[in-house]
C-alpha cells in the first residue's frame, strides 16, 4: 500500500454542503470538512484563533478526501466534476499541492488493461495483442470520467454485454469519455447517441470515438435529455451512469425516448440509495429485471 496520499478538495457554497458530501462519499467515506460558519470569538481571546480562520468566508465550505498517490486521479476528478455538474452545483475541484498539468498525466503510469467479460479496455498508448474472441476498446479518458477502472463503468459494461442485441440503438446520457458508447458499438449496436453536459467530456469522447473508428456514434452537449435527438427514432438501450438523484429525476420522462421493449440501464448508485432508485423506477412503470453490485455500487436493468 502506498505511503503517499493526495488531498482531493471540493470547495463550494455552504448551502450545497450536504450534496457535496454525498457525492464525495461515493469515492471515500473519510471526509474532511472545512466549515467556519459557527466560528465566533465570544468568550475566547481573539489571538487564540488563527487569523485565517477568523477571516474565512462563512458562506463557503470545502470537503476533502485523501487517496493513494498511485490511484487513478483523473477518474476521481472527472467523476466529481461531472456528478456535481449534473446536480447544478458550482464547485471547484482541486488537488492540493499539485498543478493540474502534472496530475492530468501522472496517473497514466498506473492505468493498465482491464477486462470486463469479453471486453478489454486498453490505454490508447499501450501495445496490446488481443486474445481470440476478445473485444478491445482503446481509451484515453483525458479529463473525462471513464477509464473502466471504476465500478460504475464496469457494472454497465457487464449488463450491456449480457443484454445488448445486434442492431440496437443506444442512448448514453452522461457519456464522459465515451467508453460506454464505444463498447456498445463494438457489442453490435447499430447506432449510439452520446451526450454530456460537460464540453470537455464531449471533446474527449469525440476524440476517443474517432480513434476507435466506430462511425455509428454521435456525441454532443446536452443537459440530460434536453438536446437528445429523436429524429431517427427512439432507442432500444438507454444508459445513465450518473448518480441516484439524477436517475430518479430521469425516471418519469425517459420512456418518451425508448422503443417498445427497450432496456434502461442505470448505474452510479451507491447501495444506500438503491431502494430510492428502485422506488422511482417502479413509480414510473418500470420492472427491474436485473441488479448487480460491486464494492458498494449498484447497477440495474429495467424495462417498462
Amino acid at each position: 500500500m502506498s505511503n503517499e496520499w493526495i488531498q482531493l478538495r471540493v470547495e463550494g457554497d455552504r448551502i450545497n454542503l450536504d450534496e457535496i458530501c454525498a457525492v464525495m462519499s461515493m469515492l471515500d467515506s473519510g471526509l474532511m470538512i472545512e466549515d467556519y460558519s459557527d466560528i465566533t470569538t465570544d468568550g475566547v481571546y481573539g489571538d487564540l484563533i488563527d487569523e485565517s480562520i477568523l477571516s474565512a468566508d462563512p458562506n463557503r465550505i470545502a470537503v476533502s478526501i485523501f487517496m493513494p498517490a498511485e490511484g487513478n486521479i483523473s477518474d476521481y476528478v472527472a467523476f466529481l466534476r461531472e456528478r456535481l455538474s449534473y446536480l447544478n452545483i458550482d464547485a471547484a475541484v482541486t488537488l492540493v499541492g499539485h498543478k493540474e498539468e502534472n496530475w492530468a498525466h501522472s496517473w497514466k503510469k498506473y492505468y493498465r488493461p482491464i477486462s470486463v467479460g469479453r471486453i478489454t479496455i486498453v490505454p490508447m498508448w499501450e501495445d496490446y495483442s488481443p486474445k481470440e474472441g476478445e473485444i478491445v476498446v482503446r481509451m484515453d479518458p483525458g479529463m473525462a470520467f471513464g477509464t473502466g477502472t471504476h465500478e460504475t463503468t464496469r457494472l454497465v459494461i457487464a449488463l450491456m454485454e449480457k443484454h445488448i442485441k445486434k442492431g440496437d440503438r443506444v442512448l448514453d446520457i452522461g457519456c464522459g469519455s465515451g467508453i460506454l458508447s464505444i463498447c456498445a458499438s463494438k457489442l453490435g449496436a447499430s447506432f449510439c447517441a452520446a451526450y454530456d453536459i460537460d464540453p470537455v467530456a464531449v471533446r474527449v469522447a469525440r476524440e476517443n470515438i474517432a480513434a476507435s473508428k466506430q462511425d455509428n456514434i454521435i456525441c454532443d452537449i446536452s443537459d440530460l435529455l434536453e438536446s437528445v435527438d429523436l429524429t431517427r427514432g427512439g432507442y432500444d438501450i438507454v444508459l445513465a451512469n450518473i448518480v441516484a438523484d439524477i436517475i430518479i429525476k430521469l425516471a418519469p420522462n425517459i420512456e418518451n425516448y425508448m422503443n417498445p421493449g427497450a432496456s434502461f440501464i442505470v448505474s452510479g448508485i451507491i447501495c444506500e440509495r438503491k431502494q430510492a432508485v428502485e422506488e422511482a423506477l417502479s413509480s414510473a412503470g418500470f420492472t427491474i429485471i436485473e441488479e448487480i453490485v460491486e464494492n458498494g455500487w449498484c447497477a440495474m436493468l429495467a424495462r417498462l
